[in-house]
């Protein structure tokens, strides 16, 4: 790019940074006069620094047409003019464990602690659409996350947590439409008017087929859910985004870098030919989808990533899908440090790994962020280690100064090198899944893949190559393979008691009786009939959860309607 066209750019972030500081028009580029801080920032020494860096003036450069001025397209550097200096990431800790009282308390810390927003785990029958009592949860409830059987439940999830204030995300994909109602539930008995709530669903099925296997039918009966929660919230709840395309579990079945971003970024697109295929507006509800990636501990390769995420995403949504806005272009993230990473050895190293992938995602943009606990390998978060994790992001915000510069490694050759390089393999992928399909679309490739096994496979040999490497000494972990003697002895851990199962289940022997059962009956009958049709099913999952139908009743209609569904054994 020539120099004068680079000045021109930097003209044009000069003046929407102007006027997201208040001195132009509020609000460009996303910001509001109160969230931007105007003051100065300086380093530790005292040294002023510039909200973002370029190219020195009359010079030219060729990489920079796609690197660019953050807040403009491709967006490489982020999708504010301001960086975080207007809008700092949300701290939005992933938490759920035991029954909805427990985890409500751990919620109301979070927040005390100064935590910007929720993030619900839920338990392993919640995740599978079962209710607690049910003879396959034994054993499991509670265990990995919260235990949700019905709205009642959700209810106590959000006792004295305002739902028109605090903006939540639900990390539940099969049975995520009937969670979600009942989360509606819950805030109307708040009274909360729905239609102003804000948060996000994660909802992505092709992530289930691909890598976390938490499904309840074949694909299409969950895709024609997912169009349905499309649409009911473009019209009924604007600010809420229906859909969290993630990374994170195909990054955690074993998954490189690269292949996480090229099969989230595909799910992403087969979302929007979805909405497309309903006839929605794409500037309309592309702004409803966001993200959700890992991030690992390759530090440069994990900013280049997340980089290179936004400029694909932003391209695609232009040149490919006909958006005309920004908006519908950005690429919104959360980012959840590895999990994988962790280690059982030495778990106190754990908190450096945390903070190490941390600053990553943070380096690379992100929007929000969940920091792992460093026990997590041996147990859910003890709330010593839970607010470690916490303070991990509050150090990086408050003491580190990677918030006063945008995009601060933007230009660095090794940087700038391997989101090229990203890019570019995550393009050779979308290609091949355009050979799978048979219409040329990336849904119809997608589906193919599934079938035929081919992210599994991808995904499995990946996986296979490194723990060779791990275990040939090619690749060293701190504690496992190098390094392994320790003075630190056992941590405490928290344990869920098996009397929270008992109580949960007895909790829900008795709501059950206590329902109107005419009503229940009456909103599973309706449920059945609408799925045998094309009408939106958002409303009726939405009538029968207000009637205190459980969770598994729900999900046990559906699945007598639609069938169920087993992954092909494969050798």
């Amino acid at each position: 790019m020539r120099a004068e066209d680079i000045e021109a750019g930097r003209r044009r972030w000069q003046q929407r940074y102007d006027a997201a500081a208040g001195r132009g028009k509020p609000g460009e580029g996303g910001e509001t006069r109160d969230q931007h801080d105007r003051s100065r920032r300086t380093t530790l020494s005292g040294m002023e620094v510039d909200p973002v860096y370029g190219p020195p003036p009359d010079a030219d450069d060729p990489r920079f047409e796609r690197i660019g001025w953050p807040g403009e397209y491709p967006f490489t550097r982020g999708l504010y003019p301001t960086g975080y200096r207007g809008r700092t990431w949300t701290i939005r800790q992933f938490a759920g464990f035991g029954n909805a009282r427990q985890t409500n308390e751990r919620y109301r810390m979070i927040l005390a602690a100064g935590g910007g927003g929720l993030s619900v785990a839920f338990d392993m029958p919640t995740l599978m659409g079962r209710d607690s009592d049910d003879p396959r949860s034994l054993g499991e409830v509670g265990h990995c996350g919260v235990a949700i059987d019905s709205a009642a439940d959700m209810e106590v999830l959000f006792d004295r947590i305002p739902l028109g204030e605090v903006t939540t995300s639900m990390t539940i994909s099969g049975p995520a439409i009937p969670i979600f109602c009942m989360y509606l539930v819950a805030a109307e008995r708040q009274g909360v008017d729905i239609a102003t709530l804000n948060g996000t669903l994660q909802t992505d099925i092709f992530k289930e087929y691909i890598a976390q296997k938490e499904w309840l039918f074949a694909p299409q009966p969950h895709l024609r859910l997912i169009g349905d929660l499309m649409e009911f919230c473009s019209k009924e709840i604007p600010a809420y985004k229906p859909l969290s395309v993630s990374g994170y579990h195909i990054r955690e079945a074993g998954s490189t870098a690269a292949q996480e971003l090229a099969y989230t970024l595909a799910d992403g697109f087969a979302y929007v030919e979805l909405g497309l295929s309903r006839g929605l507006d794409v500037d309309v509800f592309a702004p409803g989808l966001s993200f959700f990636f890992d991030s690992h501990l390759d530090f440069f390769e994990e900013i280049a990533k997340f980089r290179a995420a936004r400029r694909i995403w932003a391209r695609w949504m232009r040149e490919v899908y006909g958006a005309k806005t920004d908006r519908a272009a950005w690429l919104r993230f959360h980012t959840q440090t590895a999990g994988v990473s962790l280690t059982a050895q030495q778990p106190y190293n754990n908190i450096v790994r945390t903070a190490v992938e941390a600053l990553a995602a943070v380096l690379g943009g992100t929007n929000s962020l969940h920091t792992n606990a460093f026990d997590e390998t041996l147990a859910l978060p003890s709330e010593q280690s839970a607010e470690v994790a916490l303070r991990t992001q509050q150090v990086l915000l408050e003491e580190t100064g990677v918030a006063n510069v945008a995009d601060p490694l933007g230009g660095s050759w090794y940087v700038e090198a391997l989101t090229d390089r990203m890019e570019a393999e995550a393009e050779e992928v979308f290609a091949r899944i355009r050979e799978l399909s048979d219409d040329g679309t990336i849904t119809a490739g997608l589906l193919r893949g599934i079938d035929d096994g081919y992210f599994t496979g991808e995904i499995a040999e990946a996986a296979f190559d490194y723990q060779q490497a791990l275990e040939n000494g090619e690749k060293k972990i701190v504690g496992v393979n190098a390094h392994t003697s320790t003075v630190s002895g056992p941590v405490e851990i928290l344990r869920v008691s098996h009397e929270v199962e008992a109580e949960q289940c007895r909790v829900l022997g008795e709501r059950r009786p206590s329902r109107s059962q005419a009503e229940v009956d009456a909103a599973l009958r309706k449920l059945a009939e609408v799925a045998r049709t094309e009408q939106n099913m958002v409303p009726v999952i939405l009538a029968a959860a207000r009637a205190e139908a459980t969770l598994g009743e729900i999900c046990g209609v559906l699945k007598d309607e639609w069938g169920d569904y087993r992954e092909p054994a494969r050798f």
